[in-house]
């Protein structure tokens, strides 16, 4: 039997250490503003493509290459940022044959062009840049590369930078508010022998007659530049086709078998996800698992597994149901990524709780599609205890900072919540469908998110997004008896909070609309024990 404190540390994993890994005092630099901030030499620009052309020396752990920056001038500018870790060399910028002038401001990297370029102007320059690879502790959590061996004892090896930032190993507009709107051309000349997987479709390679093979992936729809990736190892390649749909998997040689029976889950997820979600977002880019030496991560076209075959979370159950053992974690919540992160993406990580919490809840939802709603209400009761409300779950604009990990379970629970709320479940699925298409490859906020749900479902939902995305509490469902009779509110910080809720009581549901007033029912009752709260459809507290 494992260990209290085992369960507690996987939990914590499930809820992004990325944030756990932070420093927790709101203290903020200028190097933070200038990751996280939008500033005119950022604005002035929009990503058209990236062309990242580099080689990997293993042994040295090192990098070396260019990337070639397709932009569209947005306003008149002389001088825009990109984003490279100081850790990183830069060797030249080159534009229109000559060498450009440069400032280094802690990670960014301020270009001066020579003469101002033109608003609607299409402009490209290349950056050579080369150093020593940043190396993660713990990936996917801290950020960097990871090199390890497989059982052959060839090299294995992967990149993440969620978080950390894409500009700790490649140049680029390291924010998410803007993604290569033509996608990106990934090369990576690899030892000989060894193979590159990255984002996109594989366009073929080239023995470079130096000991090195090049790898070249297109990728033809826009991507977040946390996402652009490099796998390196003695890859096998498992084929399929799912309804018209190219399913690809990366794996190491002696995994090969279990993989072939493993990944089969792919396919009643896809259905899933694309009956609830709309078709896959990037289906010109194929989709694929690549089996890393770290976790897992949301790799647009090229999902990072490394789940070790198995079900639930490295094994265990994150619920601690029992539910969570149908499924293999890091398969179904990375995968429902495609949807909410990488096809809608919130614009600053302080908003991630649109990537997190509606993807936690694409877990809640194939549990649904493949046992049943009874199941799907087990699962979101177990995550409950997974909920820490440390911290707001929306963090600070504009300083490249998330909220608590707790956009995790309770992002999810937010939905569930919500879902309960419509109550008209036709209506729910209808919403969510169309909340997928309408900002389909979007770049969006908070603000929009709440919006779109109260129009659509034709209610108030903004106090309700309020008191979950912003405060630490959860709604309290308050009782008493007076004279008899059951008198209920609510307890909340957000002004103005109102919410319907299913109780039960003699084995009848009954739905409530308490605000934060009392109220005093019909309904007789002799002790507060006699009702229950619908807790799994609803994530409150109860205060007797």
């Amino acid at each position: 039997m494992k260990t209290k404190l085992s369960i507690v540390i996987l939990v914590l994993a499930a809820q992004s250490l990325t944030a756990q890994l932070m420093d927790t005092k709101e203290h903020f630099t200028r190097k933070d503003s200038l990751q996280g901030g939008l500033r005119i030499e950022r604005t002035s620009y929009d990503v058209q493509h990236y062309d990242l052309n580099v080689k990997l020396n293993i042994d040295e752990k090192f990098i070396s290459g260019f990337n070639d920056i397709r932009f569209k001038v947005v306003s008149n500018t002389k001088r825009i940022q990109v984003d490279l870790f100081d850790t990183m060399q830069i060797d030249s910028l080159i534009f229109q044959g000559k060498k450009l002038k440069y400032s280094r401001d802690n990670n960014a990297v301020f270009v001066d062009f020579p003469t101002e370029l033109a608003a609607n102007s299409i402009q490209n320059f290349r950056f050579y840049y080369s150093g020593k690879t940043p190396i993660a502790k713990h990936a996917p959590w801290d950020g960097g590369f990871v090199f390890t061996k497989d059982e052959q004892g060839k090299p294995w090896v992967g990149v993440a930078c969620q978080g950390m930032g894409a500009s700790m190993w490649y140049p680029v507009k390291d924010s998410q508010s803007d993604e290569p709107d033509q996608g990106a051309t990934i090369k990576v000349a690899v030892p000989n022998g060894l193979m590159d997987v990255s984002n996109g479709r594989l366009m073929g390679s080239e023995d470079l007659k130096n000991g090195y093979t090049r790898w070249d992936w297109e990728v033809k729809n826009p991507i977040n530049t946390y996402d652009i990736t490099i796998n390196v190892a003695d890859y096998a390649h498992i084929h399929d086709n799912h309804k018209g749909l190219d399913l690809d998997y990366y794996i190491l040689k002696e995994n090969e078998a279990k993989a072939r029976t493993h990944f089969e889950e792919v396919k009643p997820m896809m259905d899933c996800y694309q009956s609830k979600f709309g078709t896959y977002p990037f289906a010109e880019d194929g989709y694929k698992l690549v089996e890393t030496p770290y976790l897992g991560m949301e790799h647009q076209s090229a999902v990072a597994y490394g789940n070790k075959y198995k079900k639930g979370y490295q094994g265990f159950d994150l619920s601690m149901t029992g539910v969570g053992m149908l499924f293999d974690y890091i398969t179904i919540h990375e995968s429902g990524h495609e949807w909410f992160g990488n096809s809608i993406t919130s614009k600053d990580i302080a908003d991630m709780w649109i990537h997190e919490g509606f993807t936690q809840y694409t877990e809640i939802v194939f549990i649904e599609c493949q046992f049943g709603y009874e199941k799907a209400m087990k699962y979101c009761k177990g995550l409950q205890r997974n909920v820490g409300n440390d911290k707001p779950i929306i963090g600070p604009y504009g300083v490249n900072k998330e909220g608590s990990g707790d956009m995790y379970p309770k992002g999810a629970l937010m939905l569930n919540t919500l879902r309960h709320i419509i109550n008209d479940d036709a209506k729910w699925w209808s919403m969510l469908l169309k909340y997928s298409q309408t900002y389909r490859h979007k770049i969006i906020d908070t603000e929009t998110v709440v919006s779109f749900f109260n129009k659509e479902s034709g209610m108030n939902l903004t106090p309700i997004f309020n008191q979950y995305l912003r405060y630490t509490t959860i709604p309290g469902f308050e009782m008493k008896i007076e004279n008899g009779k059951l008198a209920y509110k609510w307890r909340a910080e957000e002004k103005d909070f109102a919410m319907p809720l299913e109780i039960t009581i003699a084995d009848k549901a009954v739905r409530l609309n308490p605000t934060t007033e009392w109220q005093v029912s019909k309904i007789k009752i002799n002790t507060l024990d006699e009702v229950t709260v619908a807790n799994s459809k609803f994530y409150v507290k109860t205060i007797n």
